[in-house]
């Protein structure tokens, strides 16, 4: 039976009080995407509060990231995507959070979402994330009470990388130092480069350059 990847995704679609549009990054769902099908994966997608999912990242000079919009089941499955609690840990091997701002203010409060993880974690699969999505582990609570995150290595958007893109004062915490405050043993690269790190089945990377790094460490993770 093939394995399944659930891509979770934000429903938040502003950023801040800033004026302007979020959503969950495409590129960083795309590329991943890309590696999980050559895999043998099937994959499925979630969203917060389900229905549409709010897109960013666009840039149209990226062919995968072309070659996945235009696909017409995953366009079909983006317009639809159920809830967190629609949803049973019992069918997925992985939970892969995807960034975008916009994960910074619902992916931490939806408790659906981090049990759902937990779940998926607890009954020997992967939990992975990239960027702003490792947002959906700053809350995320395995049985015993303790953080998932606590003392793992971890990789997410750095602060310094918030400060370089001027939204240090938008976001609402900095994901960096709240992993940190949770127990992670945060590592990183220089801004924007490629990092990722897998650490007893769970799989983060820094950036959008990081996002198909994860997927093939998450693979790699299952594959033993």
């Amino acid at each position: 039976m093939a394995k399944k990847v659930l891509f979770a995704l934000t429903s938040h679609d502003q950023l801040g009080d800033t004026g302007r549009k979020t959503g969950f990054y495409v590129p960083e769902v795309a590329h991943p995407a890309e590696v999980f099908r050559t895999a043998g994966y099937e994959i499925a997608y979630v969203s917060v509060r389900g229905g549409s999912a709010p897109q960013d990242g666009i840039t149209g000079d990226d062919a995968v990231v072309s070659a996945f919009l235009d696909d017409q089941a995953t366009a079909d499955a983006l317009a639809a995507t159920p809830t967190p609690q629609e949803l049973s840990a019992e069918d997925f091997d992985v939970i892969y959070f995807a960034g975008g701002h916009g994960t910074m203010w619902d992916f931490p409060d939806s408790a659906e979402l981090t049990e759902l993880a937990a779940g998926i974690y607890e009954r020997g699969g992967v939990v992975a994330a990239v960027c702003h999505g490792p947002a959906g582990l700053v809350n995320l609570k395995l049985s015993d009470g303790s953080y998932l995150v606590d003392g793992k290595q971890v990789a997410s958007f750095t602060d310094d990388e918030e400060s370089a893109v001027g939204l240090t004062d938008v976001v609402p915490f900095l994901l960096q130092s709240k992993l940190e405050e949770r127990g992670a043993k945060f590592t990183k690269a220089p801004n924007f480069t490629e990092h990722a790190v897998a650490d007893t089945r769970l799989v983060t990377g820094q950036n959008p350059a990081s996002a198909a790094k994860v997927a093939q460490l998450t693979v790699a993770a299952l594959a033993g």
